[in-house]
């Protein structure tokens, strides 16, 4: 018997260009999210305040502060776990804004996009 003629999947090839043509807007305003979000700086504090670390949008330490309150030779140990603390807060705040931002793109589809 012989096949009919149709498109594969049933979709219509003006269907299939609007869906490309959305997926390249989708993935333009990704990028250009992504290179604003690069540019933000978040700040997050451990121990009161005694401990601040600013990360910027690549997630890389730009700065830390210490107290010199919390600089205590015999508590090396307690330093340590502040400033991981806040690195770790400062890195949640920009997973948090990151996925907040990207949810306004896709509507909530997921972050599973390779661009």
């Amino acid at each position: 018997m012989a096949r009919r003629g149709g498109y594969p999947g049933g979709m219509m090839p003006g269907n299939m260009n609007n869906l490309m043509k959305q997926a390249q807007k989708m993935q333009k305003q990704m990028e250009e999210t992504t290179m604003l979000l690069e540019m933000k700086e978040y700040e997050a504090s451990a121990g009161g305040g005694v401990v601040k670390v600013k990360i910027n949008g690549k997630k890389e330490i730009t700065s830390v502060h210490l107290d010199e309150e919390v600089v205590d030779k015999d508590d090396i140990e307690m330093l340590e776990d502040l400033i991981a603390s806040a690195v770790n807060e400062a890195i949640r705040m920009q997973d948090e804004d990151q996925q907040k931002e990207m949810g306004k793109i896709t509507g909530g589809l997921g972050g599973g996009f390779p661009f």
